[in-house]
């Protein structure tokens, strides 16, 4: 109980990871049974839900008010760019390469977010940083080129489309995490998240609206199946995820805390090969264990 105590924090982080693997998993299932549209706009009111009721118990505060203008222009771009942009694509390369090869492609984020943070904050490149984005890299690579025989060219073993989708994810989410803590500006975090995803339902409900996609979105409530991944997914990730990430950076080391969040790509290994009966090789495996090493370089 003593050891649990001392190092709350990468338990916490730990627990964060097994709800984001949780969080990918159902989203994947609930995306090819509705559509990715369907469950990101569902699944944003279903986390605001969440989020308001417990900002209510904590703040006082059932929606962020007392949030400045600076506040709210800057989250609300965030939220545009990490949770529509970001996650349209996201889950759209769920439908096309599954969640286990997307989620390995997201450890892009920390790099693709240390780049943008040099870019627009001014904030210093290390060499290991350029070495954490090639061990990064190098991981993706193993994990999705193949070779059919001896002397064979290397050839891609996913389609070309779902990767794209999944760099567009992981672009949309770090550039959505540096405009985040432009706006957060000494904000509380939760309050902060509220206003993102506020952002990100009005973005998505403007592309319904656009792509005239709210007879598809009315008749996805219908759907049970889809509707309980999707409840569950937004519990496990807007709601649990973001709490738990806070806790772990409260109580331990913010470099050692993201290093363990990191782990999705390896934790997803498991479920993937019981509930969705996928063939998992050892160089996918290899790739995602390297792919984590690389990000565990950015926080050293």
């Amino acid at each position: 109980m003593e050891f649990i105590t001392s190092h709350y924090g990468e338990f916490a982080a730990l627990l964060t990871a097994f709800f984001w693997t949780v969080t990918a998993l159902s989203f994947e299932s609930a995306s090819l049974k509705i559509g990715s549209l369907a469950v990101n706009i569902i699944r944003l009111v279903m986390g605001l839900v969440f989020l308001s009721l417990f900002n209510f118990i904590s703040r006082g505060k059932i929606l962020p008010f007392d949030a400045s203008g600076f506040n709210w222009i800057w989250l609300s771009f965030s939220g545009f760019v990490g949770f529509v942009l970001g996650d349209l694509f996201l889950f759209k390369s769920y439908t096309i390469i599954g969640s286990r090869f997307s989620m390995l492609i997201m450890t892009l984020v920390p790099p693709i977010a240390t780049l943008f943070s040099w870019i627009l904050i001014g904030e210093k490149l290390k060499l290991i940083h350029f070495a954490g984005m090639s061990l990064t890299f190098s991981g993706i690579a193993i994990a999705i080129f193949n070779r059919n025989g001896k002397g064979e060219k290397l050839m891609l073993k996913l389609a070309p489309a779902g990767i794209l989708l999944a760099l567009g994810g992981a672009a949309g989410q770090a550039f959505g995490l540096v405009l985040s803590k432009i706006g957060m500006a000494g904000y509380d975090p939760f309050a902060a998240t509220q206003i993102r995803i506020i952002a990100g339902i009005a973005g998505f409900s403007f592309l319904v609206t656009a792509m005239s996609r709210w007879n598809v979105v009315n008749r996805s409530l219908h759907n049970r199946k889809a509707m309980l991944a999707t409840g569950l997914g937004a519990f496990f990730g807007p709601f649990l995820g973001v709490s738990f990430s806070l806790i772990s950076i409260r109580y331990t080391e913010a470099g050692i805390a993201a290093t363990i969040m990191a782990l999705v790509p390896v934790l997803i290994i498991p479920p993937a090969i019981i509930l969705f009966r996928q063939k998992v090789t050892l160089a996918e495996i290899a790739g995602a264990v390297i792919s984590v090493c690389g990000v565990a370089l950015f926080f050293i």
